[in-house]
């Protein structure tokens, strides 16, 4: 609501006087809506001091490492729910009761089967096609398989789309990642968490039996969970732009996909691994320290500090302790792992990285988680999608939920030609 007005002037002459709008948690905000009126624009390359919207999704607050889901602390949803609870709450507003839990926990796995002519669209790419590539075009071409749940206005439509998009998820991701060594797909079993599922689809082949780890399986339900929404970012950002035009779910989820491939989005993990195998040994690290420590070394460690949190990432601690977890049970002897826990021990204890803050973040840690699973790094990126997705469709299924929703016009300050008088291309 808005508690008071902030007054523009320009020149000593009130122009406008715009509400200032006040949510439960976070900064204020100036609503600019009437500002084109009187002849002005607002300039926010990156929208990095403009609030899009309305949610009540999400809350961040970088400073103080707060991350809250509906209200409720990430790390307690990382420590006491698993991923399809957290999905409930993203998509419902509260937690679920047990029967409420069950029956959501049924449905989603009752849709992780995709049609087969679905599979078939897999063949079309060449298996060297990078995964992302892969679920973008199979993630957008599913609106072709559902054309009875296509009106967004529908409130039981729209929350169908969802169920289908959390469930089919890691059935499409797995398969390309299938695709792309040349092994046949492996079926969904319903009797296999969401986490166990996608692990199984992932690594068991028709000629041995796979059994899951506990530990992998939590380690796993937890990379989803830490990973599956993040306020207002590029590509839930995205999500909502295509949405606000009107088009189908699947084609939103899909410019989801492709806003997240970019490397300064969804690659962070994928760019530690890089970073690690840079470095490549222990006796390398003190090197490529002193280097991130240059300032004129353009050198600089990935998976360290956050461009929202400004003290600590909160999803960090979970991921840490899991992190451990998985490397003890696993006892994998890596070059590359241990120089990821040299970097952890420097970035924990060095006073410089303490007086700047430049702890490890989730992305460094659910990077050498992966990598410790056996997980490819051009599959991270798929995964972070995959987790996302219940994110994406939320804000989606809010965004068309409220009143009055205008598609997404943002303006320009115009730099280039005016008037200029054209030479027809005999004359020129």
């Amino acid at each position: 609501m808005a508690d008071s007005k902030a007054s523009l002037s320009i020149d000593g002459k009130v122009i406008a006087e715009l509400p200032i709008l006040s949510g439960t948690a976070g900064n204020d905000v100036i609503d600019i809506r009437t500002l084109g009126g009187a002849g002005y624009f607002t300039y926010d390359p990156g929208f990095l001091a403009t609030a899009s919207c309305e949610s009540a999704i999400t809350f961040i607050d970088g400073g103080k490492g707060v991350l809250q889901h509906r209200g409720y602390p990430i790390d307690s949803l990382a420590k006491q729910a698993d991923y399809l609870e957290v999905c409930y709450i993203l998509l419902n507003g509260e937690a679920p009761s047990k029967s409420q839990y069950d029956e959501f926990s049924k449905i989603i796995t009752n849709h992780t089967m995709v049609h087969e002519k679905l599979a078939h669209f897999f063949h079309g790419f060449l298996p060297d096609a990078h995964p992302m590539a892969m679920l973008c075009g199979v993630v957008g071409a599913m609106s072709s398989f559902y054309h009875s749940d296509l009106d967004i206005n529908a409130a039981d439509q729209r929350m169908r789309s969802a169920h289908r998009l959390i469930a089919k998820m890691p059935t499409i991701a797995a398969m390309a990642y299938k695709y792309s060594i040349g092994q046949p797909f492996v079926y969904p079993r319903n009797d296999l968490t969401y986490a166990e599922n996608f692990l199984h689809m992932m690594f068991s082949v028709p000629a041995e039996e796979y059994v899951v780890s506990p530990t992998v399986a939590r380690a796993m339900d937890r990379i989803f969970t830490l990973h599956a929404d993040h306020e207002q970012n590029a590509s839930t950002s995205t999500v909502r732009l295509a949405g606000s035009s009107g088009a189908n779910p699947y084609a939103c989820i899909a410019a989801g996909v492709a806003s997240l491939w970019g490397p300064a989005h969804g690659g962070a993990n994928e760019a530690c691994l890089t970073m690690l195998e840079e470095i490549g040994s222990l006796d390398r690290v003190d090197e490529f320290v002193a280097k991130a420590k240059d300032k004129a070394d353009p050198f600089r460690l990935m998976g360290f500090g956050h461009r929202v949190y400004k003290n600590f990432d909160p999803r960090a601690t979970v991921m840490r302790e899991t992190c451990h977890e998985v490397l003890q049970e696993l006892g994998i002897e890596d070059p590359l792992l241990d120089v990821a826990m040299a970097l952890e021990k420097v970035a924990l204890e060095d006073p410089y990285f303490i007086e700047k803050k430049l702890y490890p973040n989730v992305d460094f840690y659910s990077g050498i988680i992966l990598k410790a699973i056996g997980i490819p790094t051009n599959m991270f990126t798929v995964i972070f999608a995959m987790s996302r997705t219940v994110g994406w469709i939320s804000h989606w299924d809010e965004m068309l939920g409220q009143p009055g929703q205008k598609i997404g016009r943002p303006r320009q300050n115009y730099v280039g030609e005016v008037n200029r008088e054209f030479t027809p291309l005999k004359d020129r």
